[in-house]
């Protein structure tokens, strides 16, 4: 938030001079408005108006020492003209921001053009951090030198207010901009029948965590064709995609549907990352393991929370929609289609017989998830009860509110085995004709003999070379979900390769 703006020059007889703050008596005390200024002008004066070598330069910041600190944004200007006294008008529109811990350092940029918008960023803790105003005091500054240079706006304007009194345009911008941020964090404010100032705040976000082409994005806001939120302007990759992000497809799964190019869907995902519109989850199975985080006493202790959980993973809750022809068509429900498919007299007999779960009973279930089972296991020893909620609804909600984690699998295969197997591998894909007897010795391989001789050669090279590609990721550090992802194969059918291999250990973690 910002506490006060500032618009201070060079004056020939009295040097570096604040003439025109807001609030007033902010900066330097007036006997109109006595008040105690937020900081003392004279010990910061030679870097609010420095050297004429140290302006133009950029962007100059710093915090008082006073108590309480501040930080002041600045961008100073030297226009040198001989129309000025001594050849040169130095001018500065200064912002005084709090030096709280949410300020944190950083380059800001923006536009300088007259009728554009400026940028900042944006922390995620809800204040506008220090970067935001960066491209604020930088449109000021620059904006106000081509007024000047163009039709000598601001020595004007001084001169007028101190001839007369008359009221100071530069005063009421300043006055105007300082409201209209602190409330709108954003502004419009015409300085003349040829210009406006245009600013605005633009948050910006940490950048998004790293993402693989195994992660599964998740919309937390409508993202289809009917959303306000989606435009036709917006990237082409980026439409393509939005109708394949439903909690399911993995990102290299979307890449295939909407037979996109993989990196621009990945760029595509990360930029709805970056803005909170997806959240990233994992591949879901039936052979999947599930633990509870530290978190999990949350929806133990949160009715709220219990509830909420109870309307989106419910069954009941869905056929009722179904039944009233609702359905919400958007937020965290909206990508799971698929549904236990019943029959009328079956939903009646159910309606009859079955108690709806409950809360404390959803959190039961949520604490039972352990480490080594699996949720096919899982269900199977409460069918009663896992028949009333949708699984995948259970485990993402789980997942999304940070009291349950996915428990991966990872290959490990040592490196003296690993080494050996790729060396034979890589001899077999070179297409020498050569192979290394046991004593290591090249020797030449025989002719095949008639075609079923050589198309058993060919399967036994295809199967060499997929053992190279599946080598690589044996090392610990590769979960099955990439792995499998990346070759384009089940989880099944990995687990038989890696049988296959013999000595390769599998590692949940």
């Amino acid at each position: 938030m910002i506490q006060a703006i500032f618009f201070a020059t060079f004056d020939v007889n009295e040097g570096p001079k604040v003439l025109h703050q807001v609030p007033a008596s902010s900066i330097t005390a007036s006997p109109s408005t006595p008040s105690i200024p937020l900081l003392h002008f004279p010990s910061i004066s030679s870097l609010i108006i420095p050297h004429p070598t140290l302006c133009n330069n950029g962007l100059v910041h710093f915090t008082t020492t006073d108590s309480p600190r501040h930080r002041i944004l600045s961008y100073p200007q030297h226009i040198a003209s001989s129309r000025y006294p001594r050849n040169a008008y130095t001018f500065n529109f200064c912002l005084v921001l709090p030096a709280g811990d949410n300020y944190n350092d950083g380059d800001g940029s923006g536009g300088g053009n007259n009728n554009s918008n400026g940028s900042g960023s944006s922390s995620t803790g809800g204040a506008v951090d220090f970067n935001s105003y960066i491209p604020v005091v930088r449109k000021l500054n620059l904006l106000f030198r081509s007024l000047e240079e163009q039709e000598q706006f601001l020595s004007r304007d001084v001169s007028a207010h101190r001839r007369d009194g008359s009221e100071s345009k530069i005063y009421k911008v300043c006055e105007i901009l300082l409201s209209d941020l602190n409330n709108y964090c954003e502004a419009m404010i015409p300085i003349d029948s040829a210009n406006t100032l245009n600013i605005k705040l633009f948050p910006t976000y940490p950048p998004p965590p790293p993402l693989y082409a195994h992660h599964v994005p998740l919309a937390t806001v409508r993202l289809d064709a009917g959303s306000p939120l989606v435009d036709d302007e917006w990237d082409l990759t980026l439409l393509k995609v939005l109708p394949y992000i439903d909690g399911v497809n993995s990102v290299k799964q979307i890449a295939l549907r909407a037979d996109a190019d993989f990196k621009l869907v990945k760029k595509a995902v990360r930029h709805l990352l970056y803005y909170g519109c997806v959240v990233l989850l994992d591949v879901f199975s039936f052979g999947g393991i599930y633990a509870c985080t530290s978190a999990v006493g949350e929806i133990v202790e949160s009715e709220a929370l219990r509830e909420e959980c109870r309307r989106y993973v419910s069954l009941e809750e869905d056929e009722e929609e179904e039944e009233e022809g609702g359905g919400d068509g958007g937020g965290m429900r909206a990508p799971f289609q698929w549904r236990n498919k019943r029959t009328a007299a079956g939903k009646e007999e159910s309606k009859e017989h079955s108690i709806p779960i409950t809360g404390t009973d959803l959190a039961t279930l949520y604490l039972s998830l352990k480490q080594g089972q699996s949720v096919k296991n899982w269900c199977m020893e409460r069918p009663d009860i896992v028949s009333k909620i949708d699984i995948r609804r259970f485990i993402t909600f789980g997942i999304i509110k940070g009291f349950l984690y996915r428990v991966h699998k990872y290959a490990f295969l040592p490196p003296s085995s690993s080494k050996q197997r790729l060396t034979k591998a890589n001899l077999r894909r070179s297409g020498d004709g050569y192979q290394r007897t046991g004593s290591g010795v090249a020797v030449k391989g025989g002719d095949g003999v008639g075609e079923e001789g050589e198309e058993e050669g060919v399967g036994d090279e295809a199967k060499e070379a997929d053992e190279a590609d599946l080598l690589k990721y044996l090392d610990g550090t590769h979960c099955f979900d990439e792995i499998c992802t990346d070759l384009m194969i089940s989880e099944k059918e990995l687990v038989m390769k890696l049988k296959g291999l013999g000595d390769v250990q599998v590692i949940c973690r």
